[in-house]
């Protein structure tokens, strides 16, 4: 089973969340595995606390790199590179599977150089 915790912060609706849960596991046209999702499982614990969410933000904050642009308009790309080895894809197929966005890529409107950093997650 998995076990999902959130890094514990306001506006994020933990019970949205288990619904959503609920929909996929009801919903028999999603391709994920139904005995691995475990609702009751879904926790939030302070940042602080977990070693494994202090990681997680890492990868978040390299992810964020490559899109949020900094005080003078620039996106670094190479932290999101240096873990691509790390995010799980499927046949190279990363944005399916390890990453999502919402909405997706192609329709975020992305400057030209936010977009370049996930070219070769396409």
């Amino acid at each position: 089973m998995a076990k999902i915790i959130f890094s514990r912060r306001g506006g994020l609706s933990y019970d949205g969340f288990k619904s959503y849960l609920v929909h996929l596991k009801e919903n028999h046209h999603t391709e994920i595995h139904r005995p691995v999702i475990d609702i009751d499982a879904v926790d939030a614990q302070d940042h602080s606390r977990v070693a494994a969410l202090q990681i997680a933000d890492c990868g978040v904050s390299a992810i964020a790199a490559a899109i949020e642009p900094d005080p003078y308009g620039n996106v670094e790309h190479s932290y999101l590179h240096e873990i691509a080895g790390n995010i799980y894809n499927r046949g190279g197929n990363y944005l399916s599977y390890g990453l999502k966005s919402l909405p997706i890529l192609d329709e975020a409107g992305l400057t030209q150089a936010q977009a370049a950093g996930f070219q070769r997650f396409r």
